[in-house]
């Protein structure tokens, strides 16, 4: 026994420099001699340990999978394909507190779940429904990458991702073209989920873990914490970890894997992002089917490599100076790109683009295609250099943080860019009313501001190319058909800095421009998708003079923003409601959303028109406010109470 326990220990040792450090210290057939004593001390005293790597040989097929309940649920990640969702993220994290931020490969495989019992493997399932899945332990025996003895003795609970090397994927392909496997993905669920453990074993399966889902004992707190217990205990992590200040070291670390991960030998589909900070996670919660505190950033776009050729600048319509890569022709996404952006000198300068330099450029569906970093320089590589005054007016750059803005507010390329954001179909929809357009009204008719474009006429377009009577009529009704808009799209329309469609929507709740512009900047704050920043940019949209002058224009010239009508005798109706903490159901713009929709209003901050607050975990100032002001609170559960009256 003392044989086989020595055996035993050498040979995991052995597997986990072989599998996990990628490091064998010793031959192939060093490692055979001693496997072939382990197996005859084995058959000769009938005993084989628990860690025995002996177990690991796939076994007799299985009749079915049976079922197994999870110790704690395994939930899936919430997603983002854009910079305006994972800023919305990070507005979210914000506000429930400080935290550094961690960002990680994600593999595209299949989530398992490894359980411990006093130091022993004893079971692997898959995620299944994040309550219970599919009892896979057999096939898991067969894969090397995990410990079979850890030193922790409580009961554990540890998830990662069966994955298949894409090297290795070729290589059983080409052994076997009768069956070709289609992809990494498929076939590491497929290899996990076969009834026949020999199966899986021929697939050469890894697992690379990635988080403790559950632990009896001494709980770690964070994801830095996790991965360090993972690492001591011998489970297989992938060697990119990035510990992340703030968003720009966050989109850097995505940026970075979005290159590198061309590179690496697994199949990979994004990157994700959790906040650190045990308490800013309680602090979140977690809805029905995501934790609120870390998001999935996933890549679905196509790249290629290329040469910037040159670098000229775009002003956009707040005036900011963005760097477009002209670039050698390369097929992306079923189009030819010779152009591609950058977001900012600073950008440029990060991902050290340089003229004459060979980039990889990613370009997804409608998405202008976008520089993610320099792949090589050659000796004629030239530096691009830092505009000093706009390329189109000649007005002075003003450089603010990562990016230059032209000093300019009626510089030509910005009013048309304003222009077309107003017009756009997320907008104010003015169907048929394109940038070329935009342009030539502002060149030949003067047309500025928003307001000018209701003071057109059929006149307008006498003479100007290309419009005919039936066009010139087109656009002047869908100018005159944008003037009743719903109030989120007018707000958009205005291009206010920070606010996109998410944030626009939860202004909207306010109910008119007019209590919108009056809000606090502490009020906006309080506002679920607007962080400090964007609440500083929309109090002094509000307080420019020239802006409030152009409102009272577009009012006066008819447009009309309004708000879904309230529903009459709806379990809300004639009440404002304030929602603060987090809810367990539901997120708070999902509960906004069902407030309005009931006749109530949703509203960001407590008031003397508050009637009504609801207190989630970890409620703040704002349910302190309301004890004062003694307006009715109720928690989560009365909340629902609520809404399952509806329709009653």
């Amino acid at each position: 026994m003392d044989r086989m326990r020595e055996i035993c220990d050498i040979l995991n040792k052995w597997a986990y420099e072989y599998y996990v450090l990628d490091d064998p210290s010793v031959s192939d057939k060093e490692y055979d001699r001693l496997y072939d004593e382990l197996k005859e001390l084995e058959r000769v005293s009938g005993v084989r340990l628990p860690d025995s790597p002996t177990r690991r040989v796939g076994g007799d097929p299985v009749k079915g999978f049976e079922r197994h309940a999870h110790i704690a649920r395994l939930y899936s990640l919430d997603k983002a394909v854009s910079d305006d969702e994972l800023s919305a993220f990070f507005t979210r994290v914000e506000k429930a507190g400080k935290t550094q931020f961690t960002v990680e490969y994600k593999y595209d495989g299949l989530t398992v779940c490894l359980t411990y019992e006093k130091g022993n493997f004893v079971r692997a399932t898959t995620r299944g429904n994040g309550v219970e899945g599919e009892d896979v332990t057999a096939q898991a025996l067969t894969i090397p990458s995990f410990p079979l003895k850890i030193s922790y003795q409580g009961t554990l609970e540890v998830r990662g991702e069966a994955v298949i090397r894409l090297s290795r994927l070729q290589e059983y392909n080409e052994k076997h073209p009768e069956e070709p496997l289609k992809n990494a993905r498929n076939a590491a669920a497929g290899a996990v989920r076969n009834l026949d453990p020999k199966a899986t074993a021929r697939r050469r399966v890894e697992i690379l873990f990635y988080d403790v889902n559950y632990m009896s004992e001494n709980p770690v707190n964070t994801q830095t914490e996790a991965r360090e217990f993972m690492k001591r205990e011998g489970f297989a992590v992938f060697p990119y970890f990035k510990v992340c200040e703030d968003f720009d070291e966050v989109k850097s670390a995505i940026d970075e894997i979005e290159i590198e991960r061309k590179n690496i030998d697994y199949l990979t589909d994004g990157a994700v992002v959790k906040a650190n900070d045990e308490n800013v996670r309680a602090a979140m919660g977690y809805t029905d089917k995501f934790p609120r505190w870390a998001i999935a950033f996933k890549f679905e776009a196509e790249e290629a490599e290329s040469v910037v050729e040159n670098v000229i600048w775009q002003v956009g319509r707040t005036g900011k100076l963005t760097p477009l890569a002209e670039i050698s022709p390369v097929e992306l996404a079923g189009a030819t790109v010779r152009r591609a952006t950058l977001n900012n000198y600073g950008d440029l300068q990060k991902k050290d683009v340089k003229i004459n330099s060979r980039v990889l450029v990613r370009r997804s569906n409608e998405v202008i295609p976008e520089i993610l970093g320099a792949v090589s320089h050659t000796e004629g590589s030239i530096p691009v250099e830092k505009p000093a005054f706009c390329p189109y007016c000649g007005s002075a750059v003003k450089e603010i943080g990562a990016n230059l803005f032209c000093s300019n507010r009626y510089c030509p390329p910005r009013i048309v860019q304003k222009l077309t954001h107003f017009c756009s179909k997320n907008a104010m929809d003015v169907e048929g009313m394109s940038e070329a357009t935009l342009t030539l009204l502002m060149e030949k008719r003067g047309v500025k501001n928003f307001s000018d474009l209701y003071g057109l006429d059929k006149e307008s377009f006498a003479g100007m190319e290309g419009f005919r009577d039936k066009k010139a009529d087109n656009l002047l009704n869908a100018i005159q058909k944008s003037k009743r808009i719903p109030l989120d799209r007018f707000l958009y329309a205005l291009g206010i800095s920070g606010v996109g469609r998410v944030a626009a929507r939860d202004l909207a709740a306010f109910g008119s421009v007019e209590r919108i512009s009056n809000l606090t900047e502490e009020e906006l704050v309080a506002v679920e998708d607007v962080g400090e920043i964007t609440a500083r940019g929309i109090a002094e949209f509000f307080r420019d003079g020239e802006n409030q002058a152009e409102i009272s224009r577009l009012f006066k010239a008819g447009v009309t923003p309004f708000t879904e009508e309230k529903k009459r005798g709806g379990v809300f109706a004639g009440e404002t409601v304030v929602l603060t903490g987090s809810l367990a159901a539901m997120s708070r713009s999902e509960a906004q959303k069902i407030i309005e929709a009931e006749g109530g209003v949703a509203a960001g901050s407590v008031s003397g028109k508050t009637t009504l607050v609801v207190a989630g975990e970890s409620a703040g100032s704002k349910l302190e406010k309301a004890k004062k002001s003694g307006v009715k609170i109720i928690g989560e559960e009365e909340f629902l109470k609520l809404l399952a009256n509806i329709g009653k």
